[in-house]
């Protein structure tokens, strides 16, 4: 039988999602059994409103904790990097928030020593899950959509001056980039989910929106390796919110619920094109089962996941692959060239995507 895992939450803001929507509807999978922050007023307050008596200021305290068997790390970007490799230098489960990582280089680094610890590292992309994402990643993958043509994605979504006031948002240092960083980074892992890999960019970033020193608006071409063509737009100024995925394959046009931050949930408008086609797929999810939202698959999948009743159901590879779009997105907006993927170590923005003034 599988046991519960006890969780130390790292970073007490989205931190308080994972234990909301992750982890208390998983009780029987796992046990949040320890909070730390620097912020000791929100440190408290967590920790009175879900009775978590282990309240730590120092990340350092909680790798020497036997009794911690996964390290759930939701701190602001900048620091994910040193928590992650630490925490599985010392034997812990991992989860991170997005990004990952900082680099290509960093995210390669974190591979190589995810190949020698005991523990396993899972990233964080909670949008992947729910019933209208998981139905269409159903149809694709028993071959009834047939050859991806074409697909758009859109994030739109509001950002303003409260958003910033928080220390560590709108900075390079710390946020490792804006709307495509931190945002579009969402919608974008869905669309590659689903679409596969991408063969080359053109891209665009611009700070249209707010005073802030990442870019706020974002535009690109894309061409994937199944020769597929997509378009990619989002920005921080929309008056209304949404987030739309559509994709056009041989045989069936899929777009995505617009809820902006659970794009992936209430089922999507799947249109076949022939009767026939309809009633495969009507076969096909016929007795299907609900695939609840967010984190609380993502987590539930991470538990079967480290008893080896499954595979991870986000791995760093994934990861790799957002941060590569990221970095390639960077690198054609800045040198107004097409960029071809994959990308190396001989690539110039391996080690980093931020301009080095902000380093």
């Amino acid at each position: 039988m599988s046991r519960v895992l006890n969780v130390a939450v790292v970073g007490c803001g989205i931190g308080r999602s994972h234990i909301v929507e992750g982890y208390l509807p998983n009780a029987d999978k796992f046990r949040v059994i320890a909070l730390c922050d620097l912020n000791g007023e929100r440190l408290d307050q967590i920790g009175d409103d879900f009775g978590i008596a282990r309240r730590i200021t120092n990340f350092n305290d909680l790798l020497i904790m036997e009794d911690v068997d996964i390290i759930d790390v939701c701190t602001p970007p900048g620091a994910h990097f040193s928590m992650v490799m630490a925490a599985l230098q010392a034997g812990k489960h991992v989860v991170c928030e997005k990004p990952l990582v900082g680099s290509l280089q960093d995210v390669d680094a974190v591979m190589a020593q995810e190949k020698v610890s005991a523990g396993k590292l899972m990233p964080v992309f909670q949008y992947r899950f729910g019933d209208g994402i998981e139905q269409a990643k159903t149809i694709i993958d028993a071959g009834l959509a047939g050859k991806p043509y074409c697909g758009t994605v859109e994030t739109f979504w509001r950002r303003e001056a409260p958003y910033y006031a928080v220390p560590w948002r709108g900075k390079w240092k710390t946020e490792l980039g804006g709307v495509l960083m931190g945002h579009a980074i969402h919608p974008h892992d869905i669309f590659t989910y689903l679409m596969g890999d991408i063969a080359r960019i053109f891209g665009r970033v611009a700070t249209r929106v707010n005073p802030i020193e990442v870019e706020d608006t974002i535009s690109a071409s894309l061409e994937m390796k199944s020769g597929a063509l997509a378009s990619f737009t989002a920005t921080l100024g929309s008056v209304d919110e949404i987030t739309r995925i559509r994709l056009q394959f041989e045989n069936v046009t899929f777009e995505s619920d617009h809820a902006p931050y659970n794009p992936g949930n209430k089922p999507w408008k799947i249109l076949p094109r022939t009767d026939e086609i309809k009633a495969s797929i009507d076969a096909l999810l016929e007795n299907w089962t609900p695939v609840p939202s967010r984190f609380q698959t993502q987590m539930a999948r991470f538990h079967e996941a480290i008893h080896g009743q499954r595979p991870l159901p986000v791995t760093s590879a994934d990861s790799r692959r957002a941060l590569e779009l990221v970095t390639a997105f960077y690198h054609s907006s800045s040198t107004h060239t097409e960029v071809t993927l994959p990308l190396g170590a001989d690539h110039p923005l391996y080690g980093s995507w931020v301009p080095a003034e902000f380093r």
